[in-house]
């Protein structure tokens, strides 16, 4: 039963009220003090300092100093003028006074509730205007790029024109000396017939002459053009793949049609799925990983069918060791990598690699087994791999004994 305190005192003005509570030897830091506009409570073990005021208070612009062992609050009144007592004159009523000590509870607790609800406001607002600055900041330095990007395409152009012009005259050159040389040779061979260098033996055949008659003009040069047909895919072509290519490549001009968002706080460049993931990327690298999971998902909301997507915030996931998300996201990934072929081997090996770490994070070596036996079975010379999963297996032997 705590032990009541009645000797406190208190003094006022036309605006103002000035309450101290003795401390009666107890440590400043074993005193709980609660205040509300109407109610006020000083508990320090096994003393009770408990008034509701006689007039309400504003709460927002009181005071309490703990000091000199006392407690010494400053309140302002809301409306100016003498109470001439401190206490409510209901305050004997025990009945009221449980009210006013729920009613200042839940107020305050409400209070509370506002105050968070108001801050995480504040900083879901400072975050995207954060995210928009970076936005501006990154849209500023690519637009920079392409320019000079722009400005070395046009130099490379024009160096290409310019030599092909010299090649076309250079190659005109050769043309006319060519032209000239089978003049030359024609006139000779049509003239009368000339007087041998040496002079023939009797019986002799002009078989000299006969050959430099039969002997064709030389050949003009030029270009031969050679046109190969257009592929997606860096591997040669088999037959037996054809069906599946086709089936991924389907599934990526599928993934490419993006879901029109109507939303007047995006910018073009914020609806641009792939924008949106090099924005995510750029987050990565930089170490801010909230702020990349927060670019992939505005980016899965405008393309659900992006598996790269899926991939990178697994792996910001993993970075903020959430284990199920990360699990969640690689398993989308891997469903959007199919049919399995050799352009999205890679994308499936490294999906597979974050997958397993996140299930061995969780404790299921089994399942985290799976998945890395499914990416040696992609890169079987892999030597980390190799590794990983021998740890993995010797810690399930370990376990199961």
């Amino acid at each position: 039963m705590p032990i009541t305190v009645k000797d406190y005192t208190w003094d006022e003005t036309e605006t103002s009220v000035h309450v101290v509570v003795p401390l009666k030897g107890v440590k400043a830091s074993k005193v709980d003090i609660f205040s509300t506009d109407e109610y006020l409570k000083v508990n320090y073990p096994p003393y009770l300092f408990e008034v509701v005021l006689f007039q309400p208070v504003d709460d927002s612009k009181g005071t309490a100093q703990v000091g000199d062992g006392t407690i010494t609050f400053n309140l302002q009144k809301k409306e100016p003028g003498l109470w001439s007592r401190l206490i409510s004159l209901n305050s004997e009523d025990k009945d009221l006074m449980k009210s006013k000590r729920q009613a200042a509870i839940d107020a305050t607790h409400k209070k509370a509730q506002q105050e968070k609800q108001r801050q995480q406001v504040e900083k879901q607002e400072r975050d995207r205007m954060a995210l928009k600055e970076q936005m501006r900041l990154e849209n500023e330095e690519r637009q920079r790029i392409e320019e000079v990007k722009e400005a070395e395409r046009q130099k490379a152009t024009e160096d290409l024109e310019k030599w092909k012009t010299q090649q076309l005259a250079a190659e005109k050159e050769r043309e006319e000396t060519n032209k000239q040389n089978v003049d030359i040779f024609d006139d000779e061979a049509t003239d009368a017939e000339p007087l041998p260098a040496v002079r023939k033996h009797p019986g002799s055949t002009d078989k000299t002459q006969t050959e430099v008659k039969g002997q064709p003009p030389p050949r003009s040069s030029g270009n031969i053009q050679v046109t190969f047909t257009p592929r997606i895919f860096p591997t040669p072509l088999r037959e037996s793949k054809v069906q599946a290519e086709e089936e991924w490549l389907k599934k990526q001009a599928e993934a490419r049609r993006v879901v029109d968002i109507d939303d007047p706080d995006l910018t073009e460049e914020e609806k641009n799925p792939v924008w949106l993931k090099d924005k995510g990327d750029g987050f990565f690298k930089s170490g801010n990983y909230l702020a990349a999971v927060n670019a992939y998902n505005l980016a899965v909301r405008l393309d659900s069918k992006l598996h790269a997507v899926y991939s990178n915030r697994a792996t910001c996931h993993l970075k903020l060791r959430n284990f199920i998300k990360c699990i969640e996201d690689c398993s989308k990934a891997l469903e959007l990598l199919t049919p399995p072929v050799d352009a999205n081997a890679k994308s499936r090996l490294r999906a597979h690699v974050k997958r397993g770490t996140a299930f061995c994070e969780l404790e299921l070596y089994v399942e985290g087994l799976q998945d890395y036996e499914a990416a040696l079975k992609l890169d079987p010379t892999n030597v980390q791999l190799i590794s990983d999963a021998e740890k993995i297996r010797a810690t399930i032997q370990s376990t199961v004994e």
